[in-house]
């Protein structure tokens, strides 16, 4: 058997109760790598937990921005998320598995604690 390819997706999103501070502008920061760890955390329970939970490989945050004009306790997300495609599997239906995150998140306003 051959090994199934990797593929990628991406998510971006808004936190509204993380305050942005230049300390997430830095990797290498504590801050950083914490709410990275934390952001990870979340994003994987959430997809392990759906649709393309069998086929999921797990997320990685990769930067925190402040959007300016927008109000500074929000801090955004981008994080690259990878599955396997598996022969066996659907095809990722995006537009689907945003619904069906929309409904594990209370309208895409709870992601975790």
């Amino acid at each position: 058997t051959t090994a199934a390819a990797l593929e990628h997706f991406t998510i971006n999103f808004t936190i509204t109760n993380l305050r942005y501070t230049s300390d997430l502008d830095n990797p290498d920061s504590a801050k950083f790598r914490a709410t990275r760890r934390v952001m990870n955390t979340l994003l994987d329970r959430l997809l392990k937990g759906s649709s393309i939970g069998p086929v999921f490989q797990g997320c990685e945050t990769t930067d925190f921005r402040y959007e300016p004009g927008s109000h500074r306790d929000e801090t955004r997300v981008d994080a690259v998320c990878t599955y396997s495609k598996e022969p066996w599997a659907a095809p990722l239906d995006r537009v689907g598995l945003y619904h069906e995150v929309s409904n594990k998140t209370r309208g895409i306003t709870q992601l975790g604690p």
